[in-house]
């Protein structure tokens, strides 16, 4: 889930999102195994979060470049990233303003894109995707993160069932703008058919299993604090109903007996080297 404006809610979604998902995910970037010197796109950057993780994952990177269309965005990538500045090995860093469909970069630029929490906020991801694997150099990698709302699963508790958040209300608020809450089971066919060779799905499994309670709590009451009234409007239920749901899924997650699971997908394809 995502907002248009920049607020409190914004900012501590992405920090919790990459928390979550950066002990599973660090593995899954050593499978591309980019050479020194590489050039590495963070697209959809927002507050530079996995930005300097990815920095920091291959120091050994020519730049790394985190693309965003919000500038306020942009100010707390720049800010973050300047004060780990200190903190050890990695590649330089820049931030910029762009279009996702529109880069300014030149073809074949790119060892690694990464795209990441956007495909659900596009109306139209695949011409995003497309630009992508323009700005990809042969041999290069497309990394999406594609987000699925139907994949997270919560008990129900007092009489509440938190799914009907992820199964209806969402849905509903992305049939009105255009998107889709779903897309994360549609994006590896997106992969193929832009003709990217060893094209794979894996799953970031974000359970209480596996993820610090806290830190998948700070996910959710992020989104209730920063969309409950949007998705309210968009469904027909009361604010408070809404809130309500997303207390019964923490309930759930604060609850040391409790069991919650979101797989995330993450889909790549190798762009194929010039025969």
């Amino acid at each position: 889930m995502c907002s248009s404006d920049l607020d409190p809610a914004m900012l501590r979604t992405l920090r919790f999102q990459v928390e979550a998902t950066w002990p599973q995910e660090s593995r899954l970037l050593a499978r591309y195994a980019l050479p020194a010197g590489a050039r590495l796109l963070d697209l959809g950057c927002g507050s530079g979060e996995f930005t300097r993780r990815l920095a920091g994952t291959f120091p050994g990177a020519a730049s790394v470049t985190g693309v965003d269309v919000l500038p306020e965005m942009l100010r707390a990538a720049g800010a973050l990233c300047g004060a780990a500045a200190g903190g050890g090995a990695r590649a330089p860093v820049v931030f910029e303003e762009g279009d996702a469909t529109a880069l300014r970069f030149p073809d074949g630029h790119f060892d690694l894109v990464a795209l990441r929490h956007l495909t659900q906020l596009l109306p139209d991801p695949e011409a995003v995707l497309r630009e992508c694997r323009r700005v990809l150099r042969p041999g290069g990698w497309l990394h999406v993160v594609s987000e699925d709302y139907g994949m997270l699963h919560f008990p129900p508790r007092d009489g509440l069932d938190p799914d009907r958040l992820w199964q209806l209300d969402v849905v509903a608020h992305t049939r009105l703008t255009g998107t889709d809450a779903r897309i994360g089971r549609r994006t590896l066919p997106m992969l193929r058919a832009l003709g990217l060779d060893h094209v794979s799905i894996q799953y970031l499994v974000l359970d209480t299993e596996r993820v610090p309670r806290e830190v998948l709590a700070g996910i959710i009451e992020a989104w209730r604090d920063g969309y409950a009234e949007v998705l309210a409007q968009s469904s027909g239920s009361s604010p408070t109903e809404v809130r309500a749901l997303f207390d019964a899924a923490l309930g759930t997650l604060r609850d040391p007996e409790g069991y919650a699971v979101w797989q995330l997908p993450v889909v790549a394809g190798r762009k194929p080297e010039v025969a």
